[in-house]
């Protein structure tokens, strides 16, 4: 029986755990630090306390921390879906390997010019210090969701440069040796990497997302399965052929993103939790690792708020901030997304392939690693709210919606349309029977501030109601619902069309992929 009780015990010990990381949320909102934080930090106090904790093999780290960022990307890709992207693609793709790439030499060049690490070290350093999260920058901001290009921006940038970033670290581990010829095969293993995972990524997102529409499956929790099952496919199928995984399973996710297919939402909705839980268990993995004591004796704590603090507040905005310039921003926004380029879970599983790959000084390593992410974590991310509100960066808050109303359908069901009536559009103010809409089209349900409103023809419209609309096809009516009236016409003289310059297409308030408004609003 003594083995059953320590099975039971340490069955106890992970429950609680889970139970401790699901209300991290709540804890975190009232001691405003951010969950990540709460996770780093406490794994490596219970490291400290009971030290049988502490002794994870890197293998696992590294195996389990790589399950976990394949599952993150995954997730990441099918949140920004292609329409939201394509705004942003090329400002995302430049940034994403430009931006990666200048990131990890300056990191280097500091590192070996003011801490005297080899080049080999540094370079290795500053790559895994590289890429960005906005997924901690989400989960600081907890029910708030940063609304326009800068939100999608920093969504897109991180997809992109953790994939790059985790390339040209393995990249630079497989190459021998230093020079031209070095540097010849980092950038040979760098572009087969990228090239070979973006393609399986794509082919294999399609061939996934004919695989949901076709086979029927005889369960509704087999359907969320699949899809995981297939996004581990892909990754396995990319690494296996020499290419970025990391890369396929995130253009997989873009590539289902915006696509209709049966049980859709419960697919969301479930790798968008998984998604949580390996964030935290990234983190706990990465607080476990860290012995807290032997820090100071490697200098690993001098060395590792240096160069956050450099890397935060004069690499990251100055010379990306260079890249960035191109990209038409609000200068409150291009600051917010300088700013709030965090650490999070890429440089724990690079930090672990170094360890793996037996690089000398390792260790020390891993542990600047941990203090720089700490520091983005807590410092940065713990101010992204407050930095948010003095930029006016618009801000749209998520209410938790617990409640369903729905009708299931054994075929998919066509022109179903889903708005939300933003400030100053069309349809504004506006009653039923006004609306310039279609013989074929009629709305069937209206919410407003959560309670079903019956629909009459002259029930006038408020900003925030939800419409649901019936259409014979598919209907875009953006215009009339989410977007914001062009403005009148000056007085006093007639008004050409080449007098008004056309409005951006992202301009004002859009839609996300399920069809909502996104109308701004500031943090509270």
């Amino acid at each position: 029986m003594g083995d059953v009780s320590a099975f039971g015990l340490a069955v106890l010990g992970v429950a609680l755990a889970g139970i401790a990381a699901v209300l991290s949320s709540r804890l975190s909102a009232r001691l405003r630090i951010p969950a990540p934080a709460l996770f780093l930090i406490g794994a490596a106090a219970a490291a400290r306390l009971w030290p049988a904790l502490g002794h994870l093999p890197f293998s696992a780290v590294e195996r389990v921390v790589t399950i976990a960022l394949a599952i993150i990307l995954f997730d990441g890709g099918m949140r920004i879906g292609w329409r939201r992207l394509r705004s942003v693609a090329l400002a995302a793709t430049w940034l994403g390997v430009a931006g990666t790439v200048l990131t990890a030499v300056a990191v280097a060049v500091t590192a070996h010019l003011v801490f005297a690490f080899g080049w080999r070290p540094a370079f290795l350093l500053g790559t895994a210090l590289a890429p960005t999260d906005p997924a901690v920058v989400f989960a600081v901001l907890g029910r708030r969701e940063v609304a326009g290009r800068s939100g999608v921006l920093l969504e897109a940038e991180s997809g992109a440069n953790d994939p790059v970033g985790i390339s040209l670290l393995i990249a630079l581990l497989a190459s021998s040796g230093t020079g031209a010829g070095a540097a010849g095969e980092v950038a040979l293993t760098f572009v087969l990497q990228m090239v070979v995972g973006l393609a399986v990524g794509v082919v294999g997102g399609r061939a996934l997302l004919i695989f949901m529409r076709r086979v029927p499956l005889p369960n509704e929790g087999l359907y969320v399965l699949r899809v995981l099952a297939g996004a581990l496919a892909i990754y396995g199928l990319a690494t296996v052929a020499h290419g970025s995984g990391f890369l396929a399973t995130f253009a997989a996710g873009i590539v289902l993103g915006d696509e209709r297919a049966p049980y859709k939402g419960e697919i969301a909705r479930f790798h968008s939790s998984l998604a949580t839980l390996a964030e935290a268990v990234a983190f706990i993995m990465l607080g476990l690792t860290i012995n807290l004591s032997g820090l100071p004796l490697a200098g690993a704590w001098y060395i590792g708020l240096v160069l956050a603090v450099v890397l935060a507040f004069v690499i990251r905005p100055v010379l990306v901030g260079a890249l960035l310039w191109p990209v038409r921003l609000r200068p409150g926004e291009r600051l917010f997304v300088l700013l709030a380029g965090l650490k999070g879970a890429v440089p724990i599983v690079l930090g672990a392939f170094i360890v793996q790959a037996g690089v000398a000084g390792a260790p020390r390593i891993y542990e600047v690693i941990f203090v720089v992410v700490a520091f983005s974590v807590l410092v940065q991310g713990g101010s992204v709210p407050w930095l948010a509100h003095r930029l006016k960066v618009p801000l749209r808050t998520v209410e938790p919606e617990p409640w369903s109303l729905g009708i299931r359908f054994a075929e998919e069901p066509e022109g179903v349309c889903r708005y939300v009536v933003g400030r100053h559009a069309a349809a504004e103010n506006t009653a039923v029977s006004e609306l310039p809409l279609p013989d074929e089209i009629w709305i069937s349900l209206l919410i407003r501030g959560g309670r079903l409103i019956p629909v009459r023809a002259d029930t006038v419209l408020r900003a925030g109601d939800e419409v649901v609309l019936l259409a014979a096809g598919e209907q875009d009516l953006a215009d009339l619902f989410t977007r914001a009236r062009p403005p009148p016409p000056p007085t006093g003289r007639a008004t050409l069309a080449s007098d008004t310059p056309p409005r951006p297409a992202d301009d004002g308030p859009g839609q996300d992929r399920d069809g909502r408004g996104t109308d701004d609003e500031e943090a509270e």
